[in-house]
């Protein structure tokens, strides 16, 4: 049952239109949240986090899933790279913060942190997965300093999150010069 459970759930997943919540240009909510990072929580602010250069905020539907846990492995693979280009990494998903405090340790190796992404993150970013749904879609921004949105992509399918968010910022950091 388990796997007919997490099938349907892949399938779901990947089933999800490939545009995103927030266009290009919009105005990113702040995020103010409980986060994790190798298993120790702290409060995660986005304005804190921007002022120190291009942010990327990932939503991922829940911790432990097939698709999220390689999303996340992909994501930690590159954070050195997101680091040498002057940006910071966060997941965001639904679950709590204790579940994500593992989660931090086991897919994301130490490397970046995950948060819980409230009701209001949720709906600000509009990116609940279905009306009634306590999952959030896969949509990864990259957000400027000024709190402007130079990338998004919604799409179920975890391939190409790192790859374009890496490419907006390399490019936002080639533009800066």
């Amino acid at each position: 049952m388990k796997l007919v459970l997490s099938a349907a759930l892949a399938l779901a997943l990947t089933a999800l239109p490939a545009h995103a919540a927030l266009p290009v240009g919009a105005a990113a909510p702040n995020i103010v949240t409980k986060a994790a990072k190798g298993g120790k929580q702290f409060d995660f602010a986005l304005k804190t986090a921007l002022k120190k250069g291009p942010v990327v905020v990932y939503f991922f539907p829940a911790a432990f899933t097939g698709g999220c846990t390689i999303e996340a492995h992909a994501f930690a693979e590159a954070a050195d790279d997101f680091a040498a280009n002057g940006a910071s990494l966060i997941g965001l998903s639904a679950d709590p913060i204790d579940k994500l405090a593992k989660f931090s340790i086991e897919a994301c190796r130490d490397k970046f942190p995950v948060g819980t992404a409230s009701a209001g993150t949720i709906k600000g970013y509009d990116v609940q997965m279905a009306p009634g749904a306590k999952m959030t879609n896969r949509t990864s921004y990259v957000i400027a300093p000024g709190g402007k949105v130079i990338f998004a992509l919604t799409q179920g399918n975890p391939v190409g999150h790192v790859e374009g968010t890496l490419a907006a910022v390399k490019a936002y950091r080639a533009g800066k010069r």
